[in-house]
């Protein structure tokens, strides 16, 4: 008797994972300076359990709307027309946010990695055409094309992390993570400009109907995954944290940022600091971070604007979509070269609103048309309300340290 394997629970957490952890991890050390090792790690923290929180409230809602029903739908059922309209207006810009971001730090890895193998300078413009060039053709091509090329892209950068975090961790030194002043609560302050970036680092919400659909509908096996999942990303980001912040100090990092706090400028500084020889194995972890960063969010970019605007599969409606998806955050690239950090900051902004106020409220609104639901996601009206107030936090923060109200380290 044949009886169907069900999908395992670390399958769906590597989903999780793998969506949650990419190229926003190089903007954690440069805009977590300010408040170093201690307060990072805990504002860390904060950021992931809300996070998971708000995954959790997607998760509740989902079980109530038939399988494969997309976010956006359900949006729309709970919240209304103009909520629908507005989630999705977030959703497009955080995408297109996203992809100049990861231009704009790839073309930063390209020079930077182009430099150091052959001394030869390369021009960020043309770095910026080369990187978006390739990876928009391997997205023009289809899936397939990026499933594929994910999946190597993956396993490259499990070799080249461990590889180069190897190397750095003989560098990491207990006086850098905890110099004399750490425990000052004058660097506290510089969480709130951080969080945004923290926010933005655990987005993972648009996956959550697809676990539903991979798992059907079994609400314990989901929430564990998006547990493990989560919670894998949130080591792998404090052993970065330990990594960049046990090799570099306060003042070595403060460079990197008066720069820009580019991918490029980061990896340099590592390089140039490390006891071991990591060449160009950091660069090229690096590299594959963004260039899947990149995939995953433009082939989601790319279905977006075909459905949108009803272009075919054809050579020509493909052109089309293309032309949409990539020339708009490449023309930003080309005239602002050096805007990873600032980019990722406005992701986090309109994150806020579809990966922590939106599930929040759907989870109310589904709490109140079902009272006596099989699941609630923990926390009961006081989590809807803590991840709702963090959201509105983390909106308030990001407007503010644009306007220079919040004291930004570096600035």
């Amino acid at each position: 008797m044949n009886k169907h394997r069900s999908p395992s629970l670390l399958g769906g957490a590597m989903i999780i994972a793998a969506t949650t952890v990419g190229a926003g991890m190089f903007s954690l050390p440069v805009t977590s300076a300010g408040m170093w090792f201690n307060y990072s790690l805990l504002v860390l923290a904060i950021a992931w359990l809300c996070m998971l929180l708000s995954g959790l409230f997607v998760l509740e809602t989902n079980l109530h709307y038939p399988v494969g029903a997309s976010f956006d739908s359900m949006v729309g059922d709970t919240l209304g027309r103009p909520w629908r309209v507005a989630n999705g207006i977030s959703i497009a810009f955080v995408l297109y946010i996203l992809t100049y971001a990861y231009i704009s730090g790839g073309s930063s890895i390209v020079s930077h990695l182009m430099e150091a193998t052959t001394g030869a300078e390369v021009d960020s413009r043309l770095a910026s055409l080369s990187f978006a060039g390739i990876l928009a053709v391997i997205v023009w091509l289809g899936a397939g094309a990026v499933d594929r090329i994910s999946t190597l892209m993956i396993g490259a950068m499990v070799l080249t992390f461990a590889a180069a975090g190897g190397d750095l961790l003989g560098g990491v030194s207990a006086s850098h993570l905890w110099p004399d002043n750490s425990g000052d609560t004058d660097y506290a302050i510089f969480g709130l400009a951080a969080l945004p970036f923290m926010l933005a680092s655990f987005g993972y919400h648009g996956n959550v109907p697809s676990l539903v659909k991979y798992y059907g509908k079994q609400p314990a096996t989901i929430a564990k995954a998006l547990l493990l999942g989560t919670g894998l990303a949130f080591v792998i980001y404090v052993l970065w944290l330990t990594l960049t912040f046990g090799n570099l100090s306060q003042q070595q990092l403060l460079p990197v940022i008066q720069a820009g706090g580019n991918m490029g400028d980061l990896v340099a500084a590592l390089e140039h600091n490390s006891q071991g020889s990591i060449g160009s194995v950091l660069s090229i972890f690096a590299n594959l971070a963004v260039a899947s960063s990149f995939l995953g969010v433009t082939l989601g970019l790319f279905d977006f604007i075909a459905d949108l605007f009803g272009f075919d599969n054809s050579l020509s409606g493909r052109s089309k979509t293309a032309a949409i998806t990539f020339l708009p955050p490449l023309l930003l690239a080309l005239a602002w070269p050096h805007g990873f950090i600032y980019a990722i900051g406005f992701a986090g902004l309109a994150a806020t609103l579809w990966a922590a106020i939106v599930p929040a409220l759907m989870a109310r609104t589904i709490r109140h048309r079902h009272p006596s639901a099989a699941y609630r996601a923990p926390g009961g009206q006081a989590g809807i309300a803590i991840v709702i107030a963090f959201g509105l936090l983390v909106a308030v923060c990001e407007i503010a340290s644009k306007l220079q109200l919040l004291p930004v380290f570096g600035q």
